[in-house]
C-alpha cells in the first residue's frame, strides 16, 4: 500500500496513512516523511507497534538524539524518555511550549508515542508558529525581527517544580549548572523552508533582550495568548500506538491535563537541531550551508 497524506486542517497536520515504521524505514521513505514535515508541520502515524529500539532508530533517520537531563530514560534506548503522568505524577507539559529551547541548538523535531492512554481526554494540541506570525501587523513583525529573548531551563523546570522534585535534587542542580539562558531570536528563519515564524514560548522564554521588564513582560504576554488562536492549531485525539512527529522549529504544543486521576504514558525522541537565526542576522555557519 503506498504511502498516503490526509491533511488535517488548511494551516497545521496531517495523518501519514499505509506507512508501518516497525518495518524500517528507507532513506527514500525518510526524504518523503521530511518533506510532508516541512509542508504540514506535524504528522501523524496510527496503530505503530514500535519497540524502544525501533522509535529511536526511526528518530536517528532525521538527526543525532538529544538526551533529557531530568526526565527518565528508557532503559533499552536511553535516548528517549518516558512521561508517565497519573494522580501521584501529574503531567507539567499543560503549557503552550516549544521543545528544549533552553540550549543552544534547540531540537529540529520530536516524535512521540502512546504506550497507554486514559479512557477519556489527554489529547495534545500543536500551533503553527508560521501562521502567527504572518497573522501579526506587518509593523509588529517588522519590529519583533530585530529582537533576541532569553531562554531558560530554571524557567520551564523550577527547582520545586514536578519534574525537578522527581529527578532529585542533585540531578536538577547538576542540570541547572550545565544550562545557562541562552539567546534566541524573537522571529526565526526556519533553515530548511525560509520561512519566518514566532519562535518564543511560555514554557522556557524568560524575556525579550535590550527592553524594560515591564515593555518585555507585556509583548510576551500578548504574543504568548496571540498564538493558542484556535485558527492556528490541529488537535489530536490519540489512539493506542499512535505517533506524533513535529517540526520543533516551527510550532508549539499543549498536553491537555483532563484526565486524571487516570494513567498516561507516552515515549519520546527527540532529533537535534541547528542555532535558531533570522534571516536579517543570519550566522555564518548558515551562510557557508548555502
Amino acid at each position: 500500500m503506498p504511502m498516503h497524506v490526509r491533511p488535517l486542517t488548511p494551516t497545521i497536520g496531517a495523518v501519514i496513512e499505509g506507512v508501518d515504521l516497525a518495518q524500517g524505514v528507507s532513506a527514500d521513505l525518510a526524504a518523503a516523511l521530511r518533506q510532508e514535515l516541512l509542508k504540514h508541520q506535524v504528522l501523524f502515524f496510527e496503530g505503530q507497534d514500535l519497540t524502544p529500539v525501533q522509535h529511536r532508530d526511526f528518530a536517528a533517520r532525521f538527526g543525532a538524539l538529544h538526551t533529557h537531563p531530568l526526565y527518565p530514560g528508557v532503559p533499552e534506548a536511553p535516548e528517549l524518555f518516558t512521561l508517565d503522568n497519573h494522580a501521584g505524577n501529574p503531567t507539567d507539559n499543560d503549557a503552550w511550549h516549544t521543545d528544549v529551547t533552553f540550549i543552544e541548538t534547540p531540537p529540529m523535531g520530536s516524535i512521540l508515542h502512546a504506550r497507554l492512554l486514559p479512557p477519556n481526554g489527554g489529547d495534545t494540541i500543536w500551533a503553527s508558529m508560521k501562521a502567527a506570525y504572518e497573522a501579526l501587523s506587518p509593523t509588529l513583525r517588522s519590529f519583533l525581527e530585530t529582537l533576541d529573548a532569553v531562554h531558560d531551563f530554571a524557567r520551564g523546570f523550577p527547582q520545586r517544580g514536578i519534574v525537578a522534585n522527581a529527578a532529585g535534587a542533585d540531578k536538577h542542580a547538576q542540570a541547572l549548572a550545565e544550562h545557562p539562558p541562552v539567546l534566541h531570536p524573537v522571529v526565526r528563519t526556519h533553515p530548511e523552508t525560509g520561512e519566518d515564524a514566532l519562535f518564543v514560548n511560555f514554557g522556557f522564554t524568560e524575556r525579550i533582550k535590550g527592553l524594560r521588564r515591564k515593555e518585555s513582560d507585556a509583548i510576551l504576554h500578548m504574543l504568548f495568548e496571540h498564538v493558542t488562536r484556535p485558527e492556528f492549531q490541529v488537535r489530536w485525539r490519540w489512539t493506542p500506538n499512535a505517533i506524533a512527529f513535529w517540526d520543533n522549529r516551527i510550532t508549539q504544543h499543549y498536553a491537555v491535563n483532563d484526565y486524571l486521576p487516570a494513567r498516561r504514558v507516552m515515549i519520546r525522541a527527540t532529533i537535534l537541531g541547528e542555532r535558531p537565526y533570522h534571516r536579517s542576522r543570519r550566522p555564518a555557519e548558515a551562510l557557508a550551508a548555502e
